[in-house]
């Protein structure tokens, strides 16, 4: 048995592997959580019971991230899945576990730093076996640090513009609490994803810069953010390129878009974030759009095809699966893109860049 790679020995084999090939990011943990059909005491196990001091007639079924704890076999069992199924990175199951969101559960700061800490855990042991067993291809786990459930650019009461369930400082802080277990776990990367509200997003750039500049060791930062529908705008209100240039400041290992379209739909602000982007373009869509039970039809052979065209027109350097994508629908992604060259990261010129939420002309 060889000696697990250094951390910093990972971080240089994931920029090494980036300028080779186009890498494949895992898919939907929701939707093979669903399939288990796991029942309250899954989610609850030993320690979240009355005994504890949890109210056992809150519901805790759904809260997929406590898994961790409670179903850690269930949680390595996905990652050994998905990275046999080709995928170079897997997610932390984190997806939710700030202290903010983790709130409509009554989960306290512990309980929150310790979802985060063994889902890190389990994601790193999972890498670790596979880039042992297939020294080839490294593997790699991601930090998911998801969007919360409250919003710092949009109100909460439609007649107040200025209401806001949270304040910056409140955001900063659960992100900062969520970084420092996810470091301390052993990511190689973050991945601050499914963003709908770029000040959130920014929250959660400045707590990973003002950690780093504490003396925690640095990561990759992997920003993915979300095109709510075909307007081509963020919730937030940010066209691909404005979202772009509100978060480059942070010199992200990677920029994208993942969930709320299918790759068919996903595929202009693609486009336009490849065109802008001086640095990897990253895409993860659903498995088209949801049917009339909230349910995704595509095949995996589907997704693949739209997925493979990208990757042909010089689109993508990271690829995956966000709802309702399986194994399955990651194997064939990563079948369809395994021959195909990485994008050529473009050299963008010196000009000012602006982020609001419409172009301006200069005019003399």
């Amino acid at each position: 048995m060889t000696s697990p790679l250094t951390r910093p020995e990972r971080i240089a084999a994931l920029h090494k592997a980036a300028k080779e090939r186009i890498l494949v990011l895992d898919g939907s943990w929701g939707v093979m959580f669903q399939r288990r059909g796991l029942d309250e005491a899954d989610f609850r196990a030993d320690r979240f019971v009355a005994a504890n001091g949890y109210d056992e007639r809150d519901q805790m079924k759904g809260n997929n991230d406590i898994l961790c704890l409670t179903r850690p076999d269930i949680v390595s069992e996905l990652h050994d899945e998905y990275f046999g199924a080709g995928a170079d990175i897997s997610e932390t199951n984190t997806f939710s576990a700030t202290v903010i969101a983790q709130d409509d559960y009554k989960l306290d700061e512990q309980a929150v730093w310790d979802i985060n800490l063994e889902g890190a855990r389990l994601a790193r042991a999972a890498a670790d076996r596979w880039t042992e067993k297939e020294p080839h291809k490294p593997r790699f786990a991601a930090g998911s640090i998801g969007p919360l459930n409250k919003m710092l650019s949009m109100s909460s009461d439609v007649n107040d513009p200025g209401a806001r369930l949270v304040t910056f400082d409140q955001v900063y802080e659960a992100y900062r609490h969520q970084v420092k277990a996810l470091n301390e776990g052993g990511v190689d990367l973050y991945l601050i994803e499914t963003i709908t509200d770029t000040l959130n997003c920014k929250a959660c750039i400045k707590a990973i810069k003002d950690l780093e500049d504490e003396g925690l060791e640095p990561l990759p930062i992997w920003i993915s953010g979300t095109i709510t529908d075909r307007s081509g705008r963020t919730l937030s209100g940010q066209t691909a390129e404005a979202f772009w240039n509100s978060v480059r400041h942070a010199k992200p290992f990677a920029i994208g878009f993942n969930c709320a379209l299918g790759a068919d739909l996903m595929r202009p602000f693609i486009a336009e974030l490849s065109r802008v982007a001086d640095t990897l373009v990253a895409a993860y869509p659903n498995a088209g759009l949801p049917n009339a039970m909230g349910q995704y039809d595509e095949e995996p052979h589907q997704t693949a095809h739209f997925i493979e065209e990208w990757a042909a027109s010089g689109l993508v350097n990271i690829v995956g699966g966000c709802c309702g994508t399986t194994p399955e629908h990651i194997r064939h992604t990563a079948e369809a893109v395994s021959k195909l060259p990485t994008r050529e990261i473009p050299e963008r010129p010196v000009a000012m860049r602006l982020s609001g939420l419409e172009p301006f002309e200069l005019v003399a």
